[in-house]
């Protein structure tokens, strides 16, 4: 029977988790498979190549190119420092000798005698890969990377800004309808992942920087207070690179929106808790979610779900939240998924499923107006 796709979210108490950690290109892998690692433990590391700079020597010492090796200071593969002289003119008069100093710290790669070009290059970059999770090694991609298990609750968020970082989860909220305040956040959020309630406003996130939180995680934001964070209007599809001093975490939508109750009952649960989160959204071309990740402190002690194997979409009695308006961001069970086609209000016929809320309101939705929760 045909069926609509819906997208959903995973919001788990216990699941197995693989996360691969990869070097943008080839490097050192510095752990072995079978190893237990730490969230904050470099696995992989490797140099990027510095950046290229071009001097045209020529026409600033006054020379033709075949001449230019000739009042060169610095051979190919020589290192030179910045302002450190680099080539000069040796004339009968010394005060018109002209001499060319290197813009940059780095290393003479080529002197061309055709262009009179000198290209040097900075010193390499380097690039660390960390865990990220407290779990075990299971693959090495050699020269690449690793793959590494952990087991534990696992939460899905609709976006996120900032990227990858560790901590203990704080709650300050009682209730998950209660909007953060900037009064709840204190000095004892330092290093704290912050779990707020319906609303993240922008006095709260900034009294959160201020605090030393390394996140924040709550049901909704407005737009407005997220462009007056930024400085500037997010229009692109990909996020998780933003310098705003924590990760900020969004797990219902935009607006005031209380956190799903299942969500916060979790975060409530593991308060005290180490977890790794992520703001890194994408929303094309291969979704990525903002996620929590709670190593479980007793995972070896008890069966684990695997997170792949629970993804059984829609069926009666499934969670799910409402993605379109007239009811936008509530939360229900589905009660029935009726096979024939109904008309809605644009004239169309779609395909429907009925729906009880958590208010107890009863309807008929189409089902690519909601968003499963799967867990």
């Amino acid at each position: 029977m045909a069926h609509a796709y819906t997208p959903g979210l995973r919001v788990t108490r216990q699941a197995t988790l693989r996360k691969r950690r990869q070097l943008p290109l080839a490097g050192d892998v510095l752990v072995a498979r079978g190893e237990t690692v730490r969230r904050d433990q470099v696995v992989a590391r490797t140099d990027l190549p510095g950046n290229v700079t071009t001097l045209n020597l020529v026409n600033r010492l006054g020379v033709t190119p075949d001449e230019l090796p000739a009042y060169m200071l610095k051979k190919e593969g020589e290192p030179v420092e910045a302002g450190q002289p680099l080539a000069q003119t040796r004339p009968f008069i010394k005060w018109f000798k002209t001499t060319v100093a290197s813009p940059v710290t780095g290393t003479v790669e080529s002197i061309s005698p055709v262009t009179g070009q000198v290209l040097l290059r900075e010193s390499p970059r380097p690039v660390q890969v960390r865990a990220y999770v407290d779990g075990t090694v299971v693959e090495i991609i050699p020269g690449e990377g690793v793959v590494i298990e952990t087991n534990g609750a696992f939460l899905q968020g609709i976006f996120g800004v900032g990227g990858e970082r560790w901590g203990t989860l704080h709650p300050v909220v009682d209730a998950p309808d209660q909007i953060l305040s900037a009064q709840q956040i204190d000095d004892a959020c330092e290093g704290k992942i912050v779990v707020g309630g319906s609303l993240l406003t922008l006095e709260a996130v900034r009294r959160a920087q201020e605090a030393g939180a390394i996140g924040l995680i709550g049901g909704g934001i407005r737009d407005r207070d997220l462009c007056d964070l930024l400085g500037y209007d997010l229009g692109v599809a990909i996020t998780g690179t933003e310098e705003v001093g924590l990760t900020l975490i969004v797990t219902e939508g935009f607006g005031e929106i209380a956190i799903a109750r299942k969500t916060f009952e979790i975060l409530k649960e593991r308060a005290g808790q180490e977890a790794s989160i992520s703001g890194a959204t994408q929303i094309r071309a291969g979704v990525l979610r903002p996620e929590i990740i709670i190593p479980h402190p007793d995972a070896s002690a008890r069966p684990p779900a695997d997170l792949a194997a629970t993804r059984e979409g829609l069926s009666s009695g499934a969670l799910l939240r409402a993605i379109r308006a007239p009811y936008f961001g509530k939360i229900g069970r589905v009660t029935a998924l009726p096979a024939e086609l109904r008309k809605v209000d644009s004239e169309t016929l779609v395909r429907v499923l009925e729906v009880e809320f958590e208010d107890g309101v009863r309807a008929v939705v189409p089902r690519a107006n909601v968003e499963l929760i799967e867990g």
